[in-house]
């Protein structure tokens, strides 16, 4: 009896430490893990929502970049961090729920060591070409692929995006030859289509939509089922030629898997108060995003069912790692 009262007193001098420790978080910066570069779309929606994030909790939201490997340096990284509220991750299509089917060695697994926070954003895809492209529309450029001599490149923010697979998709509707030119993130990957070295890419709206605007290049096509009203006259895969051709990206927070659950809730509290900012609202509509703004138990089967999708499709079409 006395062991089983030393143990229930111990366990309660812990649970009491705990939750007092869990009560004054955050006591210290928090470091939020940007998987890719400084200028792509991920980059953009951290550093747009972490300053309000910093001051709705009292203390600064530090966006740090560690990129590689499609995502997987960064998310690796995160993952091995403490569990203690003081980093979190943005994940987003790749990393979290393509990677896994793409690195059979893949040194985390996202289901089981990281915990949902909150999704934020979802984003249709573009389909960008050089303006000295002599094309105007998907069915053109599909026309100059099939009497080029050479595989066509073309870029993307890195392989295991969701860009990535757009353009393998994109290959085996239209029956082209593409090769793929993965980046280190998004912005170069926008510099060297803009410059001519590769003559197209598939991006996300957010990081694609002001050089479209600005002319510096042109888009042919988005990936969603609907236009976007950011680009209506740019007609959808589907609009073009491609029937039942679909992909969107997204993006949201997640901690270590040990994080404690008080500390989740506060951050999915605080990021959901964030997303309702008519500032911040105002500012992702004009990037082309769609605010998802769904909590840790939905994003978590949202990332399930990505997860399923993005490795079946990846089995059928025998996609592998260039």
């Amino acid at each position: 009896m006395k062991r089983i009262a030393l143990a229930l007193a111990a366990g309660l001098v812990f649970c009491t430490g705990s939750a007092a420790a869990q009560a004054t978080w955050p006591a210290q910066p928090v470091k939020w893990i940007v998987p890719y570069p400084p200028g792509g779309s991920t980059d953009m929606l951290a550093r747009l929502v972490s300053h309000k994030l910093g001051e709705r909790l009292g203390q600064p939201v530090i966006v740090e970049n560690k990129a590689g490997a499609g995502g997987n340096v960064g998310t690796d990284f995160a993952v091995k961090q403490p569990a203690d509220g003081y980093t979190i991750v943005m994940g987003n299509i790749g990393p979290i729920s393509i990677n896994p089917a793409l690195y059979p060695d893949l040194p985390y697994k996202p289901q089981r060591d990281l915990a949902p926070v909150t999704m934020l954003m979802s984003v249709p895809n573009l389909l960008v070409v050089n303006p000295a492209l002599p094309v105007r529309s998907v069915q053109e450029l599909i026309a100059y692929a099939k009497k080029s001599k050479e595989p066509l490149d073309y870029a993307t923010p890195g392989t295991g995006t969701s860009l990535h697979l757009a353009g393998e998709l994109f290959a085996s509707s239209a029956g082209v030859r593409l090769t793929h030119v993965p980046y280190r993130g998004s912005a170069p990957g926008l510099n060297d289509t803009m410059a001519g070295h590769v003559p197209m890419m598939f991006d996300n709206m957010p990081s694609a939509l002001q050089l479209v605007k600005a002319g510096k290049l042109q888009a042919l096509a988005i990936t969603s089922t609907a236009r976007s009203p950011q680009l209506p006259d740019v007609p959808t895969m589907a609009e073009a030629g491609l029937p039942g051709y679909e992909i969107a990206g997204w993006f949201g927070v997640l901690a270590p898997a040990a994080t404690p659950k008080p500390v989740i809730e506060r951050l999915n509290t605080e990021l959901m108060a964030v997303l309702a900012m008519p500032d911040v609202r105002e500012q992702i509509t004009a990037m082309g995003g769609i605010i998802a703004a769904e909590g840790p138990a939905d994003f978590g089967r949202y990332i399930a069912a990505e997860t399923d999708k993005w490795g079946a499709l990846v089995s059928k079409a025998q996609i592998k790692l260039q």
